[in-house]
């Protein structure tokens, strides 16, 4: 967006139609060009506008507030279907727990971001190929593959959501940046929710039992499940419409844990060497070592992302060139875990679908980990981190496709 801004820096029509589009985005991309364009009136006003500090909550518009209470509602409702109808839960929930939530998020930003019928129509027609397919696959007791495809297709459903929040941005890395930067505040804006919430629950349900109701059953049933299910969305609007929420929060929680994170990496490997402890012939320890690979990798590309997006410190910098360091060598530990595993028992759905994506993460990993030693040492653009991550995403978008929508074939529903 910063060359659309430079192009029409002498056009106010058009500067507020890119900042109507994508206001996060433009005040991003504007703050990167403020210190070249210091001087100009227009560059100044819209300085002063961007950065006025607002203290009252806005609610946003009546049309998108009406919008998210009625998608908090029927995401409740697609969470309780199983309920309603008398559904097998052990069936509807691992396929179409992604479905809860996802769809409206797409639906969100699809009108939100004005996207073309066009490209609307090929997100829903991708929607609904994959509802069907997941719940078309056979009932298989025990199968791996029908696992793999349940975990695999809310990843498949994240890209969906990532390109209707960044469709009609013609610079789409930068979109694409902004989507994960959205993400980060997300995550916090919800677990600040689901913390509101549970203290409400506990205080509701305290309350009621003093005078003799047990609404237990009825309150975790009913009102929880819709709680859960509209959180996501709740949080959605409430970043997109009060950005100063968490916009400053979400750095200083990267800032404060990416250093945390490092000094635990480390004396947890010594530690592994220590207690004897493998992940080569643990199988369980195995899932665990990735399951902390790809917190620590979300972690890295998260912090990447708000990076690209504003100054940092060297030593900032400094830590997460050293914290993935650290997390390649995680992850070089894992992946030969996984071909000492299948040279010493073969292939199976399982070993196959974490050598892929283990061995995804590595090569993004090298990329994001060479960018930053040339920010360090060759003083080059911090940009180049956050494009490594950007330009590597589709690739995970094709590997998540395969393992939901073809491994099942592939080992025979095994």
């Amino acid at each position: 967006m910063k060359e659309e801004i430079l192009a029409q820096l002498d056009h106010p029509k058009e500067l507020e139609r890119l900042y109507r589009k994508n206001n996060t985005l433009f005040k991003q991309s504007f703050d990167i060009l403020y210190p070249e364009l210091q001087g100009n009136s227009i560059a100044e006003f819209w300085n002063s506008r961007l950065h006025y500090e607002r203290e009252e909550f806005n609610w946003g518009s009546s049309k998108e507030l009406l919008f998210i209470i009625g998608g908090c509602f029927v995401a409740g409702i697609i969470a309780k279907l199983p309920s309603i109808f008398h559904w097998n839960e052990d069936f509807f929930y691992p396929r179409n727990i992604g479905f809860v939530v996802f769809p409206l998020l797409i639906a969100y930003f699809s009108w939100k971001k004005a996207l073309s019928k066009k490209q609307m129509g090929a997100t829903a027609l991708l929607i609904i190929v994959s509802l069907i397919f997941i719940n078309f696959l056979p009932d298989v007791h025990k199968s791996d593959t029908l696992l793999l495809s349940c975990i695999h297709l809310p990843i498949v459903l994240w890209f969906l959501l990532l390109y209707s929040y960044a469709g009609t941005v013609k610079n789409n890395l930068e979109g694409r940046l902004d989507f994960l930067k959205f993400n980060g505040d997300l995550v916090v804006m919800t677990a600040l929710i689901l913390i509101a919430g549970a203290l409400l629950s506990g205080l509701t349900v305290g309350l009621f039992s003093l005078i003799g109701f047990n609404i237990e059953k009825f309150y975790f049933e009913n009102i929880i499940v819709f709680g859960l299910a509209g959180a996501p969305i709740l949080g959605t609007y409430l970043v997109q419409s009060n950005p100063q929420l968490v916009g400053k929060v979400s750095p200083v929680i990267a800032k404060i844990f990416s250093p945390l994170v490092l000094v635990m990496l480390v004396i947890y490997l010594i530690a592994m060497i220590y207690s004897g402890k493998d992940p080569y012939n643990d199988r369980q320890f195995l899932m665990i070592f990735n399951a902390l690979l790809l917190g620590v990798m979300c972690l890295i590309f998260f912090n990447a992302a708000d990076t690209a997006a504003e100054s940092k410190t060297r030593a900032g910098i400094w830590i997460l060139f050293l914290l993935s360091i650290v997390t390649i060598i995680v992850n070089g530990i894992a992946l030969s875990a996984i071909l000492f595993r299948i040279a010493e028992w073969g292939f199976t759905p399982n070993r196959a679908a974490v050598l892929g994506g283990n061995g995804l993460i590595l090569i993004n990993l090298f990329l994001v980990g060479i960018q930053l030693c040339k920010v360090l040492f060759s003083k080059a653009n911090i940009d180049t981190v956050g494009k490594a991550i950007a330009l590597y995403l589709p690739i995970y978008l094709g590997w998540a496709a395969v393992v939901t929508f073809f491994f099942p074939f592939l080992f025979g529903f095994k």
